[in-house]
């Protein structure tokens, strides 16, 4: 499967970035189209009552969970893609303790507890086995669940995600003790106050993002080693998280890949704070997800 991961990357980011595309009206209109949920919930989980959305309608496949990054939603991280995601299977994304339609609660906020939170929901949607995709902090929170429920996890997807603070681009964490509400990117808060217009909520969910990070201790290499999902990493060339961490992470892991993708934190799902990127490297992005989670997982 390396080989094969590599050979499409290549082949997706000079090939296909070269061919005809939808006009761009087309684009949004489909988008708009296919991006309603099939059905939205709350789920009443470890004291918080938990948000999510249910795409496609497909079950020929293991269900793919989506986990969004911090300060983000559903819609942030992955409005753009989801209707390609959710074309040819049952697609569950979820919105974390203080992020979007999921309200605050008096209790701790750690990657762990997330995981937790992840994994109850799926029990009470009856879903014993999916495929996970985190995005940066939701990334962390897959590492978790794949960890501390490895029956629940199908294959795993890590997308600019770090399990080291050393993963990280050198002025992360001087620009991270440094923070304040007035850096977080605008329309990350627009987003959340359309939802849940809250200044109070907002702040929250910030100060709740910052103070993990800012608590952040490594994943013992041991414990990383130990996920047996098979696993691909991808990551930008202009990334927070570092290429080389992410080789790292991709080798430690006993069935590991790497992607590396052109493109900023996010930039290859569209990510909100990427507002032009062309249709055609969402593709590049979902078509080489797809490959790794419909092939055999003992190809070579």
């Amino acid at each position: 499967m390396r080989i094969r991961l590599l050979h499409l990357t290549l082949c997706l980011t000079s090939a296909t970035l070269g061919a005809a595309i939808p006009n761009a009206a087309q684009s949004q209109a489909s988008r708009a189209a296919a991006s309603a949920p099939a059905r939205s919930g709350y789920a009443d989980v470890n004291g918080l009552h938990m948000y999510y959305e249910v795409h496609g309608g497909s079950t020929s496949r293991p269900p793919l969970v989506l986990l969004h990054g911090g300060g983000s939603t559903i819609g942030t991280n992955f409005a753009r893609v989801l209707p390609l995601l959710s074309a040819s299977r049952q697609v569950i994304a979820v919105e974390m303790q203080a992020h979007g339609h999921t309200r605050d609660v008096d209790r701790p906020f750690t990657f762990e507890q997330c995981a937790e939170d992840v994994a109850a929901l799926l029990t009470q949607l009856h879903i014993a086995k999916a495929d996970v995709f985190g995005f940066s902090n939701g990334g962390t929170t897959a590492l978790q669940l794949a960890s501390h429920h490895p029956a629940m996890v199908n294959r795993l997807i890590i997308g600019s995600a770090n399990y080291k603070r050393s993963g990280m681009q050198d002025w992360f964490w001087p620009a991270m003790e440094k923070g304040t509400f007035a850096d977080m990117p605008k329309p990350y808060a627009d987003a959340y106050l359309k939802i849940n217009p809250s200044q109070e909520g907002v702040h929250a969910m910030h100060d709740r993002d910052l103070k993990r990070m800012l608590a952040f201790v490594d994943i013992p290499d041991s414990v990383i080693h130990a996920i047996q999902a098979p696993s691909l990493v991808i990551v930008g060339d202009r990334d927070v998280v570092r290429a080389e961490h992410a080789i790292e992470l991709s080798r430690l892991l006993p069935h590991g890949r790497v992607s590396i993708l052109p493109g900023g934190h996010g930039e290859y799902l569209g990510e909100i704070t990427f507002p032009n990127v062309d249709d055609r490297m969402l593709r590049v992005f979902v078509t080489l997800a797809d490959e790794f989670l419909t092939s055999p997982i003992n190809e070579p």
